[in-house]
C-alpha cells in the first residue's frame, strides 16, 4: 500500500516538465536544463501553453495532450493551479507527481489530495528540490549539481540539504541509488520511501535528513523492515530543543521531545549522528561490513603515539582492545624486529617496510581474539605511506583479512593522500584521523546492538497477572471528580494492581487521625506526607516529613507541613496526609521509572537514577513501550546506576529481575489504559531482595478512559498474541496466529512446496521466488494497517500457509492476498485463515477488504462468494474483483477503481 505507485520514482522511462520555461533562472527553466543536462535516455515533454518547443523538443499546452501518460510528472507552477494540473494528470493516467511548487496553504492541499484520491495519484511534495534518479541520469530538480549513481538512497525532508549532501558526495566521490526530497509530505512520506528503498537491490544503504517524523507506526514498522535488509543512518536536528517547562511530573522534564525521537530511532533500529560527516562515514562502514557483535579490535601501527590515541577513541566508543594469544605473540616474534611492542597495540616500529605491515597484519587478524583490525600509518623519512598501502591493499579481500574487517588510518596530508586512493580503490575503509577510524568500529557495534533492539515486538499481554478492573475503578473515581491527578494512594493502588510493590499508606484527613495511623503501623520510624488532588512535588514545598517517631512527632510534622502550605497561600488544596512506615535499606538505590506522552512518538518509557536530585543527576535512558524483558533490561543498561545496580566491591547485585518486572507492569499499563498522560515512581527503592515503591504519580485525560486496549498511541502495536488459535482440520493439526519477524526463516521451504502454477495465480504473473529485501519485509509488520495470520503445521512447525491484508491510512479499505501450499489444498486451511482474517478486520475496524483475483483462478473466486464477497469484472478482462464490507450488510465501492495484490486458494 505504502509503495503504490512509487516504483516509478526509481527509473521513470518518461517525464513531463509542467511549467517548463525559457526564462533564465526561473525553476521550469533550471529543471528542464538540468534534465537534458543529465543524460536522461527516456522520453522528455515540456508542458507550457506559452511554448511551442523548449530546448530543441516539442512543448505541449496541456498534460492532456501528450502522447503518452508520463511515468513522472514534475510540476514547477503557480500554487492555484496545482490542484487542476493534479486533476488533469489522473484523468490522462499519470500515477506519480512531484510537486516543487512551495506556497500551498491547507485549503489548496486539500483541493490538491481531493483531487489526487480518485485516480490513486501519489504526490511527492509539495515544496522540494525535485527528484533525483541516477541510476537513470534523471536530475529532474534545481540542485546546482548532479550526483553520481552509486549504491546510497537518500531521503530528505529539506531540498537545501539534499542541494548539500550532493555537493560534498561529489567530492569524496560518493553516489546514490535514488534520492528522494520531500518537502511537505502531503502523501509520500518518509516511511513510503523507506520501503520503497528497502526492496531495492540497488541500494546498499539509506541515509535520513529528518526534520519530523509524521505517521509514526508507518515509519516504525518501514524503518525497521529496511534496517533488517539494510543499514538505515540518520541525521535528526534538534536536539536541544527545551523540555516542556511546566512538566507535571519528572518524566516529563526528562524526557523531552528529542528523547522521545531518539528512543523511537533506537528501537527502529536507525543509526543516529551529529554531522554530515559521520552521516557519510556510518554509511559507508555499515554498507561494507556485517554489524559486529563485539568489538574487540587489534591496532597495528609504526608509530606508538599514533597508537595511544586510537586506544583512547576506541575506549571512549566503548570498544575494546583485543588480547592477543600467545600464539599470535610467537608469530610477530618472528616477522617483527626484537624491539617491537609485545602487546596490542601492535608496533612495528617507525622504519617498517610493507612486507613488515603485511607480515603484522596477518598475525593479529588470524588471531580468533580480534573482531577488526585498526592499522594506521605515521609518515617518516625511513618508509614509504604509499609502499604501506599497497602492501595492505594486496591483501584485503572486500575490505577485510580473514574476515575481519580492516579500517585504515594513515596520517598527514601530502604524503598519506596518495596511499589513501590506494586504500579505497582496493575497498578498504579509510579515515584521515584515530577517531574516524575508532567511530567507524562503533558504528559496527552500534548497528548489531539496533538490530537486537528492532526485532523485538513484545506481546501484547505481560506474562505476569494484572488486575485492570481495580485499575479503571481508580480512574474511573478520579474521572468523576473531573480530576486529572490521581493522589498518592490512588497511584500506588493501580501499581499494585498490577504487581509493583508499593509501602502501605494510611489516609489520614485530620491530625487527630495522623496520630492515628502512626499508632496503627506501631514501632518504628513512620513518614508524613501531604495528601493533596492538585500539588504534585510534595518535597519541592517542604510536604514530606522523614523519620519520625511515635503520634505526637507525626501530629507535629503534620501541623508543621500544613503551615507551610498555608504559607504559599495554598491550604486549601490540603486533602489530608498520608502515613506510611519508612522504608529503610542500608544498600538500596533509589531508581525512578516513569511515563511520559509525545505528541508524536507516542508514550514513552524512562528509567534512571532517582530521588529528588533526579533531574540534577539527569541519569535516564528512555524507550518506546511497550517492553518485554530484553528490552526493558536494555533500558537499564544505559543507564550509570545501571552499572551499580550490577553490584561493587562488597555491595550485593539488585534484583534486576524485580526492576524488569516493574518495567514490564508499567508497559502493561500504557498498552491497557490509553487514558495514562503520565507516570512517576520515585523513588523506587532497590536492593537484593526486591524493590519497593515509595512515592508514585499518575496523571490521566478523563476523555480517554472508554477507549479499549491496546493502546492506539503506541509508535509500535505489541504482538497480538491474543489472536492465537489451535485448529484441527482433517486429522491435521495447525497453530495459527500472527507473522512474527522469526517467521522469515519459514519462508525457503514453504515457497518449494508451492508449485509455479499457485505461485503464478497468488502474485498474477510467474513468481518462483521472493527476495529476502521482501521477505523482510513481508515479516516486519506493525500489526495495526498491516496483518498477516500464518498456520503453523504441528508438531514440525512447518509453514502451511498465510493470510494478509494491508489497509489505507483511514482504514477505510484493506488490500487482501493468500497463498497455502500445494500439498494442503483442499483441506480447509484456506477458508479458515480467510475467516480469521476478516475476523480481525473488523475488529480493528477496517471498512472493507479487496482483491484482484484472475479470472481462472476458479477455487478462489468460488471461496470468496461463499464467504460473502461480491465478485465483479475488473477493469482488466482477465481478473475479477472481489469485495466484502465489513461495516455494512452489503459491499461499498469506492468511486474508482482500485488495484490489489493477487491472490491464490
Amino acid at each position: 500500500m505504502t509503495i503504490r505507485n512509487l516504483a516509478a520514482s526509481l527509473a521513470p522511462q518518461s517525464v513531463a516538465i509542467i511549467g517548463a520555461s525559457a526564462r533564465e533562472g526561473s525553476v521550469g527553466q533550471v529543471v528542464l536544463a538540468n534534465v537534458v543536462a543529465g543524460g536522461f535516455k527516456g522520453r522528455i515533454y515540456p508542458v507550457n501553453p506559452k511554448y511551442t518547443e523548449l530546448a530543441g523538443m516539442p512543448c505541449y499546452p496541456r498534460v492532456a495532450e501528450l502522447p503518452e501518460a508520463p511515468d513522472l510528472c514534475v510540476i514547477a507552477t503557480p500554487a492555484r493551479t496545482v490542484p487542476s494540473l493534479i486533476d488533469e494528470i489522473g484523468r490522462t493516467g499519470g500515477r506519480l507527481v512531484v510537486v516543487i511548487t512551495a506556497g500551498i496553504d491547507a485549503a489548496l492541499r486539500r483541493e490538491m489530495l481531493a483531487a489526487a484520491r480518485p485516480h490513486l495519484l501519489r504526490i511527492i511534495g509539495p515544496n522540494v528540490i525535485g527528484l533525483l534518479a541516477p541510476r537513470v541520469s534523471l536530475n529532474a530538480s534545481f540542485t546546482h549539481l548532479a550526483p553520481i549513481e552509486g549504491k546510497l538512497g537518500l531521503i530528505s525532508q529539506s531540498g537545501a540539504i539534499v542541494s548539500s549532501i550532493v555537493d560534498w558526495a561529489a567530492a569524496e566521490g560518493i553516489g546514490f541509488s535514488q534520492i528522494y526530497s520531500l518537502g511537505d509530505m502531503a502523501d509520500v512520506d518518509v516511511g513510503d520511501c523507506l520501503n520503497m528503498l528497502a526492496t531495492d537491490g540497488q541500494t546498499a544503504a539509506i541515509i535520513m535528513y529528518l526534520e519530523s517524523i509524521p505517521e509514526i507506526r508507518k515509519f516504525m514498522s518501514a524503518a525497521r523492515s529496511a534496517g533488517t535488509i539494510k543499514p538505515v543512518i540518520a541525521i535528526k536536528p534538534g536536539r536541544h530543543t527545551e523540555a516542556a517547562k511546566a512538566a507535571q511530573t519528572h518524566t516529563g522534564a526528562l524526557a523531552g521531545a528529542d528523547r522521545a525521537v531518539d528512543a523511537a530511532l533506537r528501537r527502529a533500529g536507525i543509526i543516529r549522528v551529529d554531522d554530515l560527516e559521520d552521516l557519510f562515514n556510518a554509511a559507508e562502514t555499515t554498507a561494507r561490513f556485517a554489524p559486529l557483535r563485539s568489538a574487540r579490535v587489534a591496532v597495528v601501527t609504526n608509530g606508538g603515539g599514533a597508537g595511544v590515541l586510537a586506544v583512547d577513541e576506541l575506549l571512549d566508543r566503548g570498544c575494546a582492545l583485543a588480547e592477543l594469544g600467545n600464539q599470535t605473540i610467537e608469530n610477530l616474534d618472528r616477522v617483527l624486529p626484537a624491539a617491537w611492542s609485545r602487546t596490542n597495540p601492535v608496533d612495528i616500529i617507525g622504519d617498517a617496510p610493507p612486507a613488515r605491515y603485511a607480515a603484522a597484519l596477518e598475525a593479529v587478524a588470524a588471531d580468533p581474539q580480534v573482531d577488526a583490525v585498526m592499522v594506521m600509518n605515521c609518515p617518516t623519512g625511513l618508509a614509504s605511506p604509499v609502499g604501506a598501502a599497497e602492501a595492505v591493499a594486496q591483501m584485503v579481500d572486500r575490505g577485510m583479512i580473514h574476515g575481519r574487517p580492516v579500517l585504515a588510518n594513515w596520517l598527514g596530508k601530502f604524503a598519506a593522500e596518495p596511499a589513501r586512493d590506494i586504500l579505497q580503490k582496493a575497498g578498504v575503509a579509510t579515515f584521515e584521523t584515530p577517531e574516524g577510524a575508532a567511530e567507524a568500529v562503533e558504528f559496527l557495534t552500534k548497528w548489531a546492538d539496533l538490530r537486537r533492539i528492532m526485532e523485538r515486538v513484545p506481546e501484547r499481554h505481560a506474562a505476569f497477572a494484572t488486575d485492570p478492573e481495580t485499575a479503571r475503578a481508580v480512574f474511573k473515581t478520579v474521572a468523576g471528580d473531573a480530576r486529572r491527578l490521581l493522589t498518592e494512594p490512588e497511584a500506588k493502588a493501580v501499581l499494585a494492581a498490577y504487581g509493583v510493590p508499593v509501602t502501605r499508606t494510611l489516609v489520614a484527613r485530620t491530625l487527630e487521625e495522623v496520630g492515628q495511623a502512626a499508632e496503627k503501623l506501631g514501632a518504628g520510624r513512620i513518614v508524613v506526607k501531604l495528601l493533596s488532588r492538585t500539588i504534585t512535588h510534595k518535597s519541592d514545598i517542604g510536604g514530606v516529613a522523614l523519620g519520625l517517631v511515635g503520634a505526637d512527632e507525626a501530629k507535629d510534622a503534620a501541623v508543621r507541613i500544613r503551615q507551610r502550605i498555608a504559607n504559599l497561600g495554598r491550604e486549601a488544596e490540603i486533602d489530608g496526609f498520608a502515613v506510611q512506615p519508612m522504608v529503610e535499606l542500608d544498600m538500596a538505590e533509589e531508581v525512578i521509572i516513569g511515563v511520559d506522552r509525545d505528541p508524536v512518538i507516542g508514550p514513552t518509557i524512562l528509567f534512571g537514577a532517582g530521588g529528588t536530585a533526579v533531574e540534577v543527576l539527569d541519569d535516564t535512558a528512555t524507550g518506546i513501550a511497550p517492553l518485554d524483558p530484553v528490552l526493558a533490561g536494555d533500558l537499564i543498561d544505559r543507564t550509570r546506576i545501571g552499572r551499580l545496580l550490577a553490584g561493587y566491591r562488597d555491595k550485593p547485585p539488585a534484583d534486576r529481575e524485580a526492576i524488569v518486572r516493574a518495567l514490564l507492569a508499567v508497559s502493561q499499563l500504557i498498552v491497557d489504559f490509553p487514558c495514562i498522560e503520565a507516570l512517576d515512581i520515585n523513588p523506587l527503592l532497590v536492593d537484593e531482595h526486591g524493590l519497593i515503591a515509595l512515592d508514585a504519580r499518575v496523571v490521566i485525560d478523563p476523555a480517554r478512559l472508554d477507549e479499549p486496549a491496546p493502546n492506539p498511541d503506541l509508535a509500535v502495536r505489541p504482538y497480538p498474541s491474543g489472536w492465537e488459535r489451535r485448529v484441527t482440520l482433517r486429522s491435521q493439526d495447525y497453530l495459527v496466529r500472527p507473522i512474527r519477524p522469526v517467521d522469515v526463516r519459514l519462508y525457503p521451504d514453504f515457497l518449494a512446496r508451492v508449485t509455479a502454477e499457485h505461485m503464478r495465480l497468488r502474485f498474477l504473473s510467474p513468481v518462483r521466488t521472493l527476495s529476502p529485501e521482501l521477505l523482510a519485509r513481508l515479516t516486519q509488520l506493525d500489526y495495526d494497517r498491516e496483518i498477516a495470520l500464518v498456520a503453523i503445521e504441528e508438531p514440525c512447525e512447518a509453514l502451511a500457509g498465510i493470510a494478509r491484508y494491508a489497509a489505507d491510512p483511514d482504514k477505510t479499505f484493506a488490500e487482501f492476498g493468500i497463498l497455502v501450499r500445494s500439498d494442503l489444498h483442499g483441506r480447509g486451511l484456506g477458508r479458515f485463515l480467510m475467516e480469521r482474517l476478516l475476523d480481525y478486520g473488523r475488529t480493528d475496524g477496517i471498512g472493507r477488504i479487496e482483491g484482484l483475483i484472475l479470472r481462472e483462478n476458479t477455487g478462489m473466486i468460488g471461496l470468496c462468494r461463499e464467504l460473502g464477497f461480491q465478485v465483479a469484472t475488473a477493469d482488466d478482462p482477465a481478473l475479477v474483483k472481489a469485495v466484502i464490507d465489513l461495516a455494512g450488510a452489503g459491499p461499498q465501492f469506492s468511486p474508482f477503481t482500485h488495484s490489489a495484490s493477487a491472490n491464490a486458494r
